[in-house]
């Protein structure tokens, strides 16, 4: 069976800066690509919902900062925390790469919090929060995809019509899981983004973004089955640490689709 054999090199071009020569690589254009698509969606949305200009000013800057702080740090402590605390300066390496996903969603929902607190006059957490989910899947979709560019995150050995053959990591017949998540992840953001469209004023405050950490975690640790182990331990675990660190969110979207924040402190505070 013929497969389609991968061999891209993950840099496009690189620029000439005297005696070094600066990179310019397909994943760092899908990240880039993913930071303009989440901005400029979350701008129509903050023109159509009339909302304060201020806020959005400021909105790029937190969630940009929040996203790389967060990935990075998340993949020292969650894959690597013996490596990086031998040697703490490798932590700035950051063209080794490095970024864990789920530390960088962590950090974005930290951002929201941060920004609706400084704006609590004009913005609350689950305004933000219910929007930024659905937008966030698409921007994960386009980094997926810089990491197919990359040869990385690759998938099982499979003999499926489709496999992929990574030329630069070995001859074997894998599965592209970096596209399922991908498409994915695109799929859910379309869903969530037409039902924001038609039935916004009735889901309810917190539900929205609830419904997307179950949907998108939920299809993570599904897609995981399919995926090499990122790191050695992983092989002792019943489930890798893509599908571990994948729970929480799911429980706190159940927590926040079945409405229990509202009889908590958390609404009345996320609300003001």
């Amino acid at each position: 069976m013929s497969h389609l054999v991968w061999d891209v090199s993950p840099v496009i071009f690189e620029i000439p800066l005297g005696s070094f020569r600066f990179p310019i690589r397909w994943y760092s254009l899908m990240f880039l690509t993913a930071f303009l698509v989440g901005i400029f969606m979350m701008h129509r949305i903050f023109q159509r919902e009339q909302k304060s200009s201020a806020v959005f000013d400021v909105f790029p800057t937190y969630v940009i900062i929040a996203t790389i702080v967060g990935a990075r740090l998340g993949h020292i402590l969650f894959y690597n925390p013996v490596v990086y605390l031998t040697d703490p300066l490798r932590i700035f390496r950051v063209w080794e790469g490095g970024l864990a996903s789920h530390g960088g969603y962590l950090f974005v929902i930290l951002s929201l919090v941060l920004l609706s607190r400084r704006y609590s006059d004009q913005i609350n957490f689950f305004w933000l929060a219910d929007r930024c989910a659905f937008v966030g899947m698409f921007c994960a979709g386009f980094i997926r995809i810089g990491n197919f560019f990359n040869s990385e995150i690759i998938g099982l050995t499979t003999n499926v019509p489709w496999a992929v053959i990574f030329a630069r990591v070995d001859n074997f017949p894998r599965h592209p899981s970096q596209l399922y998540e991908s498409f994915g992840y695109f799929y859910i953001g379309l869903v969530f983004y037409l039902v924001y469209r038609w039935k916004n004023a009735s889901i309810g405050e917190g539900r929205m973004f609830g419904a997307v950490l179950i949907n998108g975690f939920l299809y993570r640790m599904l897609i995981e089955r399919f995926k090499e182990n990122h790191v050695a331990f992983e092989q002792d675990l019943f489930m890798n640490m893509g599908q571990i660190l994948s729970i929480p969110y799911i429980l706190v979207g159940l927590y926040l689709v079945c409405g229990f924040q509202k009889k908590s402190r958390l609404w009345a505070w996320a609300r003001a």
